[in-house]
């Protein structure tokens, strides 16, 4: 792994996750094991946000499963995500009965908010992730969708076996390659959705299709989208996309063609920005108050990496 790479990781959101997860030594005693550990803590979700105490100025969403308990969680369906590495003390995962009231003492967040907030440190806003990804994994797969029979969670949540035909169900991973397009001479193309907050311009990005390689994938979505074909393609890195389970596949790309013609109905606007411009928009000091996502987000990353080099 290169210097830069390791030295950008850190400032994407979700990347922080060092949990020994051990997915393969996983049994049926694990979730016991883990829920009869002294240190164990528990993530508890509610109404898809996440439970969280403010301690000194900062989200606490650990909570200690007699806690858990006393709000009506049910402890046998928690998700064991992994053990510290520091302390081996488990971290488990948990979606309380909807229609539950928060405790006094604690406010349900979403999980974009507290990142873009940066209200969580790096490890916890990982294990978050993690647990959202796996939580809304098994929320959408409580029925085999080879019969329908219904599922039950099994080795610790990590798989879901069907009680009518005995298939077996592994959480998903949806690819998606986001990309900084250039065309070799500074210039950087970005786009803008309809749902993006004014002024907001990001990396083109789409749904890596069956069949299709990450490359691939980069040309067909730039093409779609802009009108661009693009060329040359490299990988710069990855991010952990919860919403609702996607992994982020972050590249550059070098166009071919340089004329846009807007294709894709999600985009309000499509174009060339120089480098100049990308570097005020980094810095929030655009003429025009035109701004990149927040640096939690991959796109600011991949948009930071090609200022830099």
């Amino acid at each position: 792994m290169s210097a830069l790479l390791t030295q950008a990781a850190p400032a994407m959101g979700f990347c922080g996750n060092r949990l020994v997860r051990s997915g393969e030594e996983r049994s049926e005693e694990t979730l016991a094991l883990a829920l009869r550990h002294a240190d164990a803590r528990i993530f508890l979700s509610l109404g898809g946000q996440w439970l969280c105490r403010t301690v000194e100025g900062r989200a606490d969403p650990a909570f200690a499963l007699f806690e858990a308990q006393a709000l009506g969680g049910a402890l046998e369906e928690a998700v064991l995500l992994g053990w510290r590495r520091e302390d081996g003390a488990p971290r488990l995962a948990l979606a309380l009965p909807e229609g539950m009231e928060a405790p006094g003492e604690a406010e349900p967040l979403d999980l974009r908010t507290l990142a873009m907030e940066a209200r969580l440190d790096a490890e916890a806003q990982g294990e978050l992730a993690q647990g959202q990804h796996l939580l809304t994994w098994h929320r959408r797969t409580r029925f085999c969708g080879l019969c329908g029979g219904r599922t039950v969670s099994e080795i610790a949540g990590y798989r879901r076996r069907c009680t009518a035909c005995g298939q077996m169900h592994f959480p998903r991973t949806d690819p998606v390659a986001i990309m900084l397009i250039h065309d070799g001479e500074g210039n950087g193309l970005l786009g803008r959705q309809h749902h993006f907050k004014p002024g907001m311009w990001s990396c083109l990005a789409g749904f890596v299709e069956p069949g299709e390689t990450i490359e691939d994938a980069v040309r067909r979505e730039t093409q779609e989208e802009a009108g661009i074909m693009v060329g040359e393609v490299a990988y710069e890195a990855s991010q952990p996309w919860p919403f609702p389970g996607s992994l982020m596949i972050g590249c550059r790309g070098r166009a071919l063609t340089s004329d846009i013609t807007m294709q894709d109905a999600e985009l309000e606007g499509c174009r060339w920005f120089t480098r100049a411009e990308m570097q005020a928009m980094l810095e929030g000091r655009h003429a025009d108050g035109l701004s990149l996502p927040s640096n939690y987000a991959i796109a600011h990353q991949l948009v930071r990496r090609f200022l830099g080099g």
